[in-house]
């Protein structure tokens, strides 16, 4: 999900689904028809630059041209991560959406089942350039296996560790770490003289959840078994969820306010040298943002808990990124397919993955030697060898919403000096696998 996947999933999510009118009203196409002029569509694009305001600078201009090649006029507005979801599900229950939008790739195969977005089979494939320009793993997360996808792969991100070079050095710290032992024990070192050694998003449920699922898949655990029932107190998720939330509680090497967080707050803290270390997606365009240049900071393979990151249990970052789609009720769907097929060409790839400091996951885009920099190469290869995709169940949005949530409590509790425990971090993973049944 974004350069920031903000999700803010309400309980509303049930009865939105179980309301879902797919086959009610239509698109916000406007214009043409019959008469052989083109309609203008309604995008909706996530907020992945520095504010919506960015977005719309960087789009506006491909829009445009868009625009100039096929005479369709979009219509663009940019959703902020903490509406966007609500707001999809708010159209597919009124059966009035956009033409075009973004989604976190998280939410596929929740959002395929309002039955709202239309299906990529073979043939609406073949109409935005095929299937196979896609990267095996950005297409892992765009449905649930066997059916077809709701949306193709737009923006692709990972998860590395970006560290301070200069408090590194300073610390006598000579190359990043390599397991989560490691890292705390760096930590300890780089906390104090008025910098901690880590900083956290604890505020902010999608970080969570992210973290929460890297930490249990290390410690052979998912939060789903295989006919997709929760099993969110298994002991490796409880362990897992335990050790993300001792950075605070035990170790002490982030910052107890950092609980709060929700807003890139984390980020300005790395980049204005308060947190010597950092995990997140793709962060450098952020960081150089804050004013933080490339030779100050250096980007690492998340840890493990011992050897090095790969398949099995050394996966170290879930598949983020931004999936494109299309409502199914839109007034003009080959107008929709076309923008899909702009968005996802070579040239556009290329462009706004450039802008946005992440990944194209259309293969021959991605060879471009502008996404060759150490710190896209490291998120590169995570992507290729030791990334997995959240859970694409069903119910994965509640999922987020709940363990997410459940994550930011603990959290809270170890900001606030209260205990945390392997039984307290049990009872919110119970409470919260009981709430989704």
């Amino acid at each position: 999900m974004s350069v920031r996947v903000r999700t803010a999933i309400g309980a509303v999510f049930g009865a939105t689904l179980l309301a879902a009118l797919p086959g009610c009203g239509g698109g916000t196409s406007t214009g043409g028809g019959g008469d052989g002029h083109p309609k203008t569509l309604t995008y909706w694009a996530s907020n992945q630059g520095a504010s919506l305001e960015d977005d719309k600078a960087k789009l506006t201009p491909e829009l445009q041209a868009f625009e100039k090649q096929t005479g369709i006029k979009v219509k663009l507005e940019v959703v902020p991560w903490t509406d966007l979801l609500n707001r999809i599900l708010g159209a597919a229950s009124s059966g009035q959406g956009p033409d075009v939008l973004n989604i976190g790739n998280t939410w596929s195969a929740s959002l395929q089942t309002t039955g709202a977005l239309l299906p990529f089979d073979d043939k609406n494939f073949a109409k935005v350039g095929g299937r196979d320009r896609f990267q095996d793993s950005a297409l892992a997360s765009t449905g649930a296996p066997g059916k077809a996808p709701t949306a193709v792969p737009l923006y692709s991100l990972a998860y590395g560790l970006y560290y301070n070079k200069k408090l590194f050095a300073d610390a006598g710290i000579t190359k990043p770490p390599a397991t989560w032992d490691e890292l705390v024990q760096d930590g300890k070192r780089l906390t104090g003289g008025g910098h901690y050694g880590l900083a956290v998003e604890g505020g902010n449920v999608s970080e969570n959840i992210h973290h929460a699922f890297v930490f249990a898949k290390q410690h052979g655990a998912d939060f789903f078994d295989a006919a997709g029932k929760p099993t969110f107190t298994s002991q490796g998720a409880v362990d897992g969820v335990k050790q993300y939330v001792d950075f605070i509680a035990r170790d002490k090497i982030a910052a107890p306010g950092n609980a709060e967080y929700a807003q890139n707050e984390s980020v300005a803290d790395f980049a204005n040298g308060k947190a010597a270390m950092l995990l997140w997606q793709a962060a450098g365009a952020n960081l150089q943002k804050h004013g933080m240049k490339p030779d100050q900071y250096g980007v690492a393979p998340v840890p493990v808990q011992s050897g090095t990151p790969g398949p099995g249990n050394n996966i170290d970052t879930m598949v983020a990124g931004i999936n494109i789609a299309v409502f199914k009720n839109s007034g003009n769907l080959d107008g929709a397919l076309k923008f899909v097929q702009f968005m996802t060409g070579d040239a556009e790839q290329k462009k706004l993955n450039g802008e946005y400091g992440s990944i194209p996951p259309v293969k021959t885009a991605s060879q471009d030697p502008a996404f060759n920099t150490p710190e896209l190469t490291v998120l590169r290869n995570a992507i290729a060898t030791s990334a997995a995709p959240l859970p694409q169940v069903p119910k994965e949005s509640q999922f987020e919403e709940l363990v997410g949530g459940a994550v930011k409590d603990l959290l809270a509790d170890a900001a606030a000096g209260r205990p945390v425990t392997t039984q307290s971090v049990q009872a919110r993973l119970a409470k919260a696998q009981q709430q989704m049944q």
